[in-house]
């Protein structure tokens, strides 16, 4: 198993595409790459503490390549907005890939360059070396499984598990 932590903008977002996704064992939302332990959401989200909204992806790499996961995580938010994704402004939507070691600082910057021709604007996505990840609040896990009724749910995540299904339906679940 391998596990990727991708931030790109709210986690639910990217929560509930690889929540349904082949080969993924499993996603937990969460917080890195700020200066504040033990961060909150209402802490990230007040932008002071430097975070970003991730998910740590773990997959198993004989099912689903691990190329395929960072073209999808390319394919399901605008990496070319610095620190927003659409109504979310801040630098806790960044768009961003926190590696654990030199190989995965390499996959990340390939994803970069291969999917860079996908997009009119540059790929602003940072790449940076993980530090401490924080799980989110309970509440945030498996957000759309447990809310797909919830407006954000219908207006945002669903749009994007359209374009997921869209390029890669052969490695979603139903």
């Amino acid at each position: 198993m391998r596990t990727f932590i991708l931030g790109g903008g709210c986690f639910w977002c990217l929560d509930a595409v690889y929540q349904k996704t082949r080969g993924v064992a499993s996603v937990v939302s969460g917080y890195i790459g700020g200066h504040f332990p033990d961060p909150d959401y209402y802490s990230v989200c007040s932008g002071m503490t430097g975070h970003a909204e991730v998910v740590a992806v773990t997959f198993d790499e004989e099912v689903i390549p691990a190329d395929t996961v960072l073209d999808m995580f390319f394919a399901i938010h605008d990496p070319t907005t610095l620190n927003r994704q659409g109504y979310d402004v801040g630098t806790q939507y960044r768009s961003s890939m926190f590696y654990r070691t030199d190989e995965e600082k390499v996959l990340f910057e390939e994803a970069i360059s291969r999917n860079q021709s996908l997009w009119r604007d540059p790929i602003v996505t940072e790449v940076t070396r993980a530090s401490t990840f924080y799980p989110a609040e309970a509440f945030h896990q498996d957000y759309y499984a447990n809310n797909q009724d919830a407006g954000y749910c219908h207006v945002i995540i669903n749009p994007k598990l359209a374009k997921a299904r869209k390029y890669y339906s052969e490695w979603l679940a139903s």
